[in-house]
């Protein structure tokens, strides 16, 4: 399967759902995954009619367990992959929200911190092991993390090891919701129909509005 197999997007009126489809390597992303989704949002920029993203991973099984290590060192004289695509997912001016269908590891995190909402299901659990697979986050994960749950929790996830179930998520602010898994997909599209309806300006002014008081 190549990347565009991995990736999927499909579009549902102004809301644009995200699939990592990558199911039998538990959604982990390799280099061309992360490349095809900074393409995917660097369009959804674009694209004057989208207003909202949902992101999410296929199976049942986990939403994404981070890099596939064994592509993590590919490319490494050209740009970072990791940052390109967080860069473009920060860039979005409109609702986004991660429909965590499962386990949220390393890079996955990555892609829950950079949504504006976090859904997750009971079942979801959520780590960030950098520490152990000998790399660094990006400052912004690090930043986001610790506004959201505080300098102590984050320190026990980053520096700790710590993995925490989605009942504590919920609790420490980490995830804003918990869903059956069978309502998940429509528990994130109810919160995106306010924003499918909205003037398009007016939504990107208070998501500019919402940066500036998280920053």
């Amino acid at each position: 399967m190549n990347a565009d197999d991995l990736i999927l997007s499909q579009r549902d009126g102004a809301c644009l759902t995200v699939t990592i489809n990558r199911p039998a390597k538990a959604n982990s992303l390799t280099t061309e995954m992360l490349r095809s989704l900074r393409d995917v949002f660097r369009s959804a920029v674009q694209d004057d009619s989208l207003h909202s993203v949902i992101i999410t991973g296929a199976g049942a099984r986990v939403f994404c367990a981070g890099a596939d290590l064994t592509t993590l060192y590919d490319d490494t004289e050209g740009p970072d992959p990791w940052d390109e695509m967080a860069r473009a997912l920060h860039a979005l001016p409109i609702l986004t929200i991660a429909a965590i269908n499962g386990p949220c590891m390393g890079g996955g995190l990555t892609l829950a911190l950079g949504c504006d909402i976090r859904v997750c299901v009971p079942e979801a659990r959520f780590a960030y092991p950098v520490l152990k697979n000998n790399v660094l986050p990006g400052q912004y994960d690090v930043d986001r993390l610790q506004a959201l749950i505080g300098a102590g929790r984050s320190a026990a996830i980053l520096l700790g090891g710590d993995t925490i179930g989605a009942a504590e998520a919920a609790d420490w602010g980490l995830a804003d919701r918990m869903v059956d898994r069978d309502t998940l997909i429509r528990a994130c599209g109810d919160l995106c129909a306010i924003a499918e309806a909205a003037d398009r300006g007016h939504l990107t002014t208070l998501k500019t509005m919402l940066a500036r008081t998280s920053s």
